[in-house]
Order: C-alpha cells, then structure tokens, then sequence
C-alpha cells in the first residue's frame, strides 16, 4: 500500500512533508507527497496530513545545504514556488539523490528526477522574470506604491529582492490577488511577507487617482508606431494573462 503524505501549499508546510515522509522508513518507493487540495483520493492509498513544524523545516533546509549545495537549496525552494501538482514529490526524488550523489546532482542532467527539477526552475524563474519586467505600480493614499498581480507560481519572495534593490527609499506593496498575500516594504527598512484579508484587498484594490497613470498611457501610446502594430508578434513576448493589470492595457 502506498501511502500519500499531503500538506498545505507553503514552503515550512512542505519541508516538514518531507521530513516526515523520510523519517517514516516506509521505504521511499512506497510513499508520495502532494500539496492540497489533494482532489480525486486514489484507491488502496492511505493519506496523511502534516502540519508545518519550524524545526523540522529547518533541519531539511540545513541537510540541503550542508549535504548537497546551496545551489540545489535555489533548485528546491523555486520548484516549491511552482503551480505544478507533481512538484513536491519531484522535489522529494530529487533530494533522494541528491543525498546519495551530493553537489554533482546538479549536473545530471539525464536523470530524470533532475530534469524535472530544472522544469520547474526554468518554468517559475521565467514568470518571476517577466513580473519584474510587466509589474505597474500606483501611487495610492499616503504615498504608498502599490502593484496588484496574478502570477501561477508563487514568485512574491522571488522577485521581492529585486525591487527592494531599485526603491529601498519607498513605501511600496506587492499584491498576490490569487493567494490574498503581499510583501510589503517600508521606507528604508526591510521587506516583509504577510497574508490579506478580503477586506483589506477590497481597499488595496480601489481605483487611485494618480496622475502619473495618465502619463504613462499617453507615453505608451506615442511612441507606438501604426505601420508596425503586430498583436502576434506581441502576445508572443507579452502573453495576455499579464496585462490584466498593467496600467498601458486597461
């Protein structure tokens, strides 16, 4: 009988998944671990909830670290990000080798386990490029910036450092509409990850009046030349899943 250890979609939750998997000695062909919503239950199948434990997710994380690479730590922690069903269990395999093989895990790239993992890598870490390129802030009520997103992977932590790099001197939000979560940076200090209730993404959601908005719809729209209007060619290097809230496109 194969037994399913399921967790919440977050990153503490899913270490701990991990950790317990492993320490059940069920033998690692004879388990499986999924994120919830879990959906169809498979027959013959017994399922396990884990709880996110802080001690045990730091444990896994150190073990990464320390036995593999910092780099496979990256690997696993931007996979975690990913909308993919599969992708805690592909993060389980490719820790089983990569505990047995150690740093050079990384270059095989013929295993499967590890293909999978660049899958996921490459997959989150192209969409958390595009948001620090498409991201449109607002100057709401009390000079704060606020930007409103709808990524599939979870990239708020991925692309948090890079704006706090190029504004450390503004008060600013980033907004995930489809998980009510922000990361929210205060005027010279550090950022912070933090969950919204629907009441407050109503209010973060109002229409502003920010004059700059205007500016730049008019910017964007001459410098565009008529003779060289292609909607193809610009979905292809702009899919229409991003302009949702991109203030040239509304």
């Amino acid at each position: 009988m194969t037994t399913i250890f399921t967790c919440h979609d977050q990153f503490d939750d899913m270490m701990t998944c991990i950790y317990d998997a492993w320490a059940s000695r069920l033998g690692h062909s004879n388990v499986r671990l999924l994120t919830e919503p879990v959906g169809n239950l498979e027959l013959f199948c017994e399922y396990r909830h884990v709880d996110a434990d802080s001690d045990k997710t730091t444990s896994v994380v150190h073990s990464i670290q320390k036995k593999i690479s910092f780099k496979a730590y990256l690997m696993v922690y931007r996979a975690a990000m990913s909308d993919q069903p599969d992708k805690l269990d592909a993060i389980y395999r490719f820790l089983v080798a990569g505990f047995h093989y150690g740093a050079k895990i990384t270059d095989y790239l013929r295993e499967p386990v590890v293909m999978r993992m660049f899958e996921l890598n490459r997959k989150v870490g192209n969409e958390a490029h595009y948001h620090k390129e498409f991201i449109r802030f607002a100057n709401m009520q009390g000079n704060v910036l606020v930007s409103h997103i709808e990524p599939k992977s979870n990239v708020l932590t991925i692309i948090a450092p890079h704006f706090a790099d190029r504004m450390p001197s503004e008060n600013w939000m980033i907004i995930d509409d489809n998980r009510y979560t922000a990361v929210v940076h205060p005027k010279d200090q550090e950022y912070y990850l933090t969950a919204l209730s629907q009441k407050e993404m109503d209010q973060l959601s109002q229409e502003t009046d920010d004059p700059f908005v205007d500016l730049w719809k008019g910017f964007f729209h001459s410098i565009g030349i008529k003779e060289r209007y292609n909607p193809k060619c610009q979905r292809n290097m702009l899919p229409l899943w991003y302009r949702k809230h991109m203030t040239e496109f509304r």
